[in-house]
């Protein structure tokens, strides 16, 4: 059981979905800072000082001890624009490789093979060329 385990770990598929969920990570905590700190803002100031993370629909108030029960839509609307833009990201990405691969395929591509129609009288033609 170890030694499968060992070759499904270090696989090079597993390996690399690992790297791939390591640096999608870190993508997103700077696509969420990106939108954060300079997107919303934006959007704040045309908004006219609207903060999204603040919107809320309240359901009860706070009363003492108990706390407020809203609804964070705002919360909601941010997350939203930070999905569309790491989606956005991801697309451009896989677009790109995706050229390059079309590119190299073009590249390694060989000439179509003839019919054998055509290999039989090109032999025949090489066979009387012979004799002459």
């Amino acid at each position: 059981m170890l030694k499968d385990f060992k070759e499904f770990a270090f696989k090079g598929n597993v390996l690399d979905m690992a790297i791939g969920v390591i640096i999608g990570g870190a993508f997103g905590k700077i696509v969420t800072s990106l939108v954060n700190d300079l997107i919303m803002p934006i959007i704040s100031i045309l908004t006219g000082g609207l903060n999204f993370t603040d919107l809320k629909y309240v359901i009860t108030l706070a009363h003492g001890d108990i706390a407020e029960n809203a609804i964070a839509y705002g919360s909601f609307i941010q997350n939203v624009v930070d999905f569309l833009i790491i989606a956005f990201c991801i697309f451009m990405f896989v677009r790109l490789i995706e050229k390059f691969k079309k590119k190299e395929e073009a590249k390694v591509e060989e000439a179509p093979a003839k019919a054998d129609d055509v290999v039989l009288l090109e032999e025949i033609r090489d066979l009387l060329k012979a004799k002459n």
